[in-house]
């Protein structure tokens, strides 16, 4: 059996809202499909088109695809593409009816036409397919089938490299069982063992700092988020509501920067409705940026993407954690969790409903905060298992496919749940728990094979059936500028 080897840069991926499985992935797709035309020359290239299917059609305007598709056709980088920039420039493409290739080559590519959306259709491989064609001016045409497999993994059809064998770690680890024996055996913390196997890849150094870079964005999407009024772009007329929360709170407190900020929040002193008010706070900045096409770390998917931001930022405001060493060590602990989950059942809300997505970042979140405040591997586990348990079942409806309702909402309880979680792992035995996490990531896979299609993703059922919203959401002409 060859192993998949997950890498913390794999579960925490720097990109763009609102989505990792049908914006970040559908990029990553374009990029590469990208790279296939460069072998046979870009300047040969006559016509290029896109289809899109399934989930990735249903809900694919309100989640940005047909932007995301078009930008990495550009060859635009989601890591470092200006974020002010995405609605003009595709904006001008539509308008001159013109594509840049990789910005090398200017093709007719007229938006009506030549992206398609297949709303009926769905490949079986997975639900979130898209397919390029290229004519070159010679006649030969060629196309390329990628899935987006969630958390922005994306997979090409006919790939036998899948899993990622060719990296063979220290600790090997494909269930939480395979953790809590290296975790016996060595001694090491959660962190530890994930730091150990990140060795592999690359210097300790590198990656220590590589994830202090991936705070580093989440710390920044938190505190813009938390400073921006107005509307959410779609049309549903969602108000942003972190910016004024953080203004309620501070109750008129002075601050500079995001260091005095923090220093902000603490003087308003630690009782128990001021904190739950400031997590919420945390949860919504970040996931009311990922909804306005802002810049967002995929943990382990954008639409959960304020769940282990938020309770980080609770654990280094109110748990004394604004330590480098305790930041590394939480986000490579919330990494092994869930890649556990990526291994053993599905990060995509397409394949599994929102408990792949919300349910798994909120065992990230409790994994990690337990260890972080003292917790053994097992408490850390347990809290992983508590916070999953309690998200099972959990659908994906999007109203009007858009990534708010309640996609946003969901963030904040996911990161309650996670807290809580914690606190009742630290506060208990594992030799009494009954329930394992291999068993609730065993739990929520046979869930998402139960559930019905309608609930994944698709806009076709629960809250999305109910509330009449815009169906074809309308692509804005600006966004806040950062």
């Amino acid at each position: 059996m060859i192993r998949e080897s997950i890498s913390v840069f794999d579960i925490f991926k720097i990109g763009i809202g609102p989505s990792s499985s049908h914006t970040l992935g559908p990029w990553r797709a374009a990029l590469r499909f990208i790279d296939t035309l460069k072998k046979t020359g870009l300047d040969k290239v006559e016509h290029v088109s896109v289809m899109l299917y399934g989930s990735l059609a249903k809900t694919g305007r309100g989640h940005g695809t047909d932007i995301a598709v078009l930008l990495g056709l550009c060859g635009e980088d989601p890591v470092t593409f200006d974020v002010n920039q995405v609605i003009p420039q595709v904006a001008r493409i539509r308008a001159t009816k013109e594509l840049n290739l990789n910005g090398d080559v200017v093709i007719p590519f007229q938006y009506d036409n030549d992206l398609v959306f297949l709303y009926t259709e769905s490949l079986p491989f997975h639900p979130n397919a898209v397919t390029f064609t290229c004519r070159f001016n010679d006649g030969k045409e060629i196309a390329e089938t990628y899935y987006s497999i969630g958390g922005g993994f994306v997979i090409k059809e006919a790939d036998e490299d899948i899993a990622r064998g060719d990296v063979q770690l220290s600790f090997p680890i494909d269930k939480a069982n395979d953790l809590l024996h290296w975790g016996r055996k060595t001694g090491l913390s959660i962190a530890d063992i994930v730091l150990e196997n990140e060795s592999e890849w690359r210097s300790e150094q590198a990656t220590k700092e590589g994830v202090l870079n991936i705070w580093r964005i989440m710390r920044e999407c938190i505190y813009r988020g938390s400073h921006i009024t107005g509307e959410l772009p779609g049309g549903l007329g969602v108000k942003r509501r972190a910016a004024g929360l953080n203004k309620r709170l501070l109750a008129g407190r002075a601050y500079e920067n995001y260091e005095e900020w923090i220093e902000a929040i603490r003087a308003g002193g630690e009782n128990f409705k001021y904190t739950l008010d400031w997590v919420s706070c945390f949860a919504l900045a970040v996931n009311e940026e990922n909804a306005s096409f802002g810049r967002v770390v995929t943990a382990p998917t954008n639409g959960a993407a304020g769940v282990v931001p938020a309770v980080l930022q609770y654990f280094i405001v109110f748990c004394d954690g604004n330590d480098d060493e305790k930041i590394i060590n939480f986000l490579l602990t919330a990494s092994e969790i869930g890649s556990i989950f990526k291994k053993g059942a599905t990060l995509s809300a397409a394949m599994g409903g929102c408990q792949a997505e919300i349910g798994v970042s909120s065992s990230m979140a409790a994994a990690a905060l337990t260890e972080s405040l003292g917790g053994s591997v097992r408490q850390a586990l347990m809290a992983a298992e508590i916070a999953m348990e309690h998200h099972l079942g959990l659908t994906c409806d999007p109203v009007a496919g858009l990534v708010q309702v309640p996609c946003i909402e969901r963030n904040t309880m996911g990161a309650i749940k996670a807290i809580m979680a914690s606190q009742l792992a630290l506060g208990s035995n594992p030799d009494n728990a009954k329930v394992s996490l291999d068993h609730a990531v065993k739990s929520m896979w046979e869930t998402a094979l139960d559930m019905n299609h309608k609930y994944k993703e698709t806009s076709e059922g629960g809250l999305a059936s109910q509330i009449k919203g815009q169906e074809e959401p309308q692509i804005p002409l600006s966004l806040p500028e950062c």
